[in-house]
């Protein structure tokens, strides 16, 4: 329980700078099927937080929620090493362009906080994406499974390419 608290103290500090209102520009996003929102995303990278000091092996996994919009977020990750102790936080997602390309999705915390995630990437083959909060402050790649080197270099490289710095960032062990 004690670690729970701390990690929703960690979200409410994170929100507060997360971008939760969108920006007045409309920055590109891709155009995702519902099927994005199914099953288990790997984290392999991300911009460095205090939310997830210590955690490794990071992972979302997406449910069907009550509506058609709506998507059940599970948010985990192992405290030190791949085998260390799971760490875990749920929430509600709403897909707020469901109409359109789907790749927009506020989360619901507990404790009110809320997270803006947008799909600015997939691949061609569905395998891996990048997301971000709307102002692009932070940066999450997830893949369905740990990729190669050569992989990774392009995923970076695409993440540098839709216009973040790929050298802020940080790969977890998986």
């Amino acid at each position: 329980m004690k670690t729970i608290s701390k990690l929703i103290c960690a979200l409410a500090v994170a929100s507060l700078t997360a971008s939760s209102a969108l920006p007045a520009e409309d920055i590109h996003v891709a155009k995702v099927g519902i099927d994005h929102y199914r099953g288990k995303w790997l984290e392999i990278g991300r911009t460095p937080m205090f939310l997830t000091n210590g955690c490794v092996a990071g992972y979302s996994t997406y449910s069907r929620g009550k509506t058609p919009n709506e998507v059940a977020v599970e948010d985990g990750c192992r405290l030190g090493s791949p085998r260390g102790r799971l760490k875990t936080i749920h929430g509600t997602g709403a897909i707020a362009d469901f109409g359109a390309a789907k790749a927009k999705m506020r989360v619901r915390y507990p404790l009110f906080i809320i997270f803006n995630y947008w799909v600015r990437y997939e691949a061609p083959d569905g395998s891996w994406f990048i997301s971000t909060t709307p102002d692009m402050s932070n940066l999450w790649i997830y893949s369905r499974q740990v990729p190669t080197k050569a992989r990774l270099k392009q995923m970076v490289n695409k993440a540098s390419a839709i216009g973040y710095d790929g050298r802020k960032l940080e790969f977890p062990a998986h």
